[in-house]
């Protein structure tokens, strides 16, 4: 469901959504709890409530702030893992001009499959959550197969042979590594801290009676809102491939991998 709302809807969509509604649960739930216990407005609890109330709040903020740098690392993480295999993948095709025109045609062919692969074909499984193994690394094998049949004659050629085939197992090892991170989202029991902290945190606000209706509904809109923006941050980063804020396939047309992308006859 997560994945779903994050593919078809915009992130500033989503945001009405989340703080809107937030906000709005909050403010009709104040106003039935004050109309049904309208001794709430003299505060006779207010400093048992306070006293809560920082507590929890303090509490609940650590997680949500643990949550939220843990998965904007895990965002950068993936971007630079994703840049990273592409640097690796336009250096192998810089190695390959070394290479007798035959093994450099093999080359280039099979990197062209490979980058067109990923971004084509891999990249919307990955948006769903659901990344292919098979073909892609069908592709990124044919790579390997050329590398492997070709015997480097003189010196020239055996120092970007060896560079060629260490930059294609740094793309086998990022690639495991992109995949990983297209399955992860955050543990269940962060998911209940984070989601289930706010239903305990945002109810408690009803309790700090304030005589003004207005002031007191401002207060817990406030808090609410401020709430629900934290988990709309949360809802959003879960996924570093999905949504507004996802990683870009970019990387795989751009610089030395940019002709592989053009409109040439094969």
């Amino acid at each position: 469901m997560s994945l779903w709302l994050l593919n078809h809807f915009s992130t500033f969509t989503l945001a009405v959504v989340t703080v809107g509604g937030t906000v709005l649960v909050a403010v009709i739930g104040s106003v039935l709890l004050r109309r049904r216990h309208p001794s709430l407005a003299e505060g006779e609890h207010n400093d048992m409530v306070g006293v809560t109330l920082g507590m929890f709040g303090a509490i609940y903020g650590i997680i949500l702030a643990f949550v939220i740098v843990t998965l904007w690392t895990q965002l950068e993480s993936t971007q630079t893992i994703v840049a990273g295999e592409a640097t690796d993948l336009a250096l192998i095709a810089r190695d390959a001009a070394a290479f007798p025109p035959p093994v450099r045609a093999g080359v280039d062919e099979a990197l062209g499959a490979y980058v067109h692969s990923v971004v084509n074909d891999q990249w919307p499984r990955m948006r769903s959550g659901q990344p292919s193994y098979g073909a892609t690394a069908q592709k990124l094998q044919s790579v390997y197969d050329v590398l492997q049949a070709y015997d480097p004659k003189t010196p020239r050629e055996e120092v970007f042979y060896e560079e060629a085939v260490s930059h294609l197992n740094g793309v086998a090892s990022q690639r495991r590594a992109r995949l990983t991170m297209a399955e992860q989202e955050l543990p269940p029991l962060l998911q209940v801290l984070a989601f289930g902290g706010a239903v305990v945190l945002i109810p408690l606000t009803f309790l700090y009676g304030m005589r003004r209706l207005r002031i007191q509904l401002l207060f817990v809109a406030s808090v609410a809102a401020l709430i629900g923006f934290s988990l709309l941050l949360v809802f959003v980063l879960d996924r570093p491939f999905a949504g507004d804020l996802s990683v870009s396939p970019a990387p795989y047309k751009e610089g030395a991998l940019e002709r592989y992308w053009e409109p040439v006859s094969r």
